[in-house]
This record gives structure tokens, sequence and C-alpha cells, in this order.
């Protein structure tokens, strides 16, 4: 949904409820790791600390959903959950008008030593875009705390079809953005 003006909060509650109900805009679940010919793929990962506590702080700031603290991106409701069927309205900010986009979240990812933690949302029909986004934090081999984002995605919307340039280009800023986020929930909680 593209909007003039950023929406009310009354306008997210709405899009929220009329979002509960339908249905992903793909497919079965699982397409990012399927890495399919049909969406584009994309990842981001980058070292956030190191160690056993860096990694429970960078997992409190990924269950609280910090990687949208971004302020041009936004999901409502403010600090969802991340249980699977969680509904979230993901509000972005582009050159001179709003858009709201309904996700919901799919499935975890974790490792039976604690080493792994994250979550996948799938875009839904009310979405200016098609795919998946999984966002994870992870102890690597060094002990390092590593975020990575894993996405696939194909334009939904005409508007995102006739700018995907442009569209192409926001991905890119929110992962960059949304990895310096993160960086920065773990160094203020040390």
């Amino acid at each position: 949904m593209f909007l003039l003006r950023r929406p009310s909060a009354r306008d997210i509650d709405c899009f929220l409820d009329a979002s509960r109900d339908l249905p992903l805009s793909y497919g079965s679940p699982g397409i990012v790791a399927d890495r399919s010919p049909l969406f584009r793929f994309d990842e981001q990962a980058v070292v956030l600390g190191h160690g056993r506590d860096d990694y429970q702080l960078a997992c409190a700031a990924l269950r609280t959903w910090k990687q949208f603290d971004i302020g041009w991106a936004k999901a409502f409701p403010e600090r969802p959950g991340i249980e699977v069927g969680t509904v979230v309205a993901v509000m972005v900010r582009h050159l001179g008008f709003w858009s709201l986009n309904g996700c919901r979240v799919l499935y975890h990812v974790d490792s039976a030593d604690d080493s792994r933690l994250g979550f996948a949302y799938g875009t839904l029909t009310n979405h200016a875009e098609s795919g998946e986004e999984l966002f994870e934090v992870f102890l690597d081999s060094t002990a390092d705390v590593v975020y990575r984002i894993r996405a696939v995605s194909r334009p939904r919307a005409a508007l995102v079809r006739l700018g995907q340039p442009f569209a192409r280009l926001l991905q890119a800023r929110f992962r960059r953005d949304s990895a310096a986020a993160m960086r920065r929930a773990v160094f203020t909680n040390r």
C-alpha cells in the first residue's frame, strides 16, 4: 500500500487487521534457502562482536527487532514477537511517499548448542515485493558474533516493477542500515 502521507497509528492497526488472514505472495515457505532463479538473492553478513556475552546481546536485539531501528523503515506493531504466525507491517519512507507492507513470521533457525538464532518472514499479498527474508545471529568457528540477512525477492507491485533500480537501492540500504542498527544494539548494551 503506497501513501502520500505517513500512515497514522489507526491506519497501521487497520492494515495489520486486514493482513492477518492474507496468504503469502509466493508459494511455499523456505524459498530463501532454495535461491530460486525466479527471485533475486541478496545476503549481507557483519561481525557484531566476539564471544558468548556479545552473542546473547545480539540474540536479545534480534528478538526485539532492533534490526529495524533505522529511522526510515519500521516494523509494527512496536517490537513484534518472533513467534511463527506473527503478522508485521513494515512501514517504509521513500522519496516523498510512504508504504505499508505485510509480512508473516514463518519459521525459526537455531542450533542444539545455542550458537544460532534467527527467524524468517514472508511477504503477504499486500506487500510491494514478493519474497522471504531471514534474519539471524550466530557464533562462527572463531567465536565471532555474526549478523546475517538473506533475502529473495522480486517486484510484485507495478510501481516497484517500474522503479526496480530504486527498489534495489532501498533493499541494499536496508541491509546496510540494519547491520549498523544491530551493531549499535550490541555495543550500547555491553
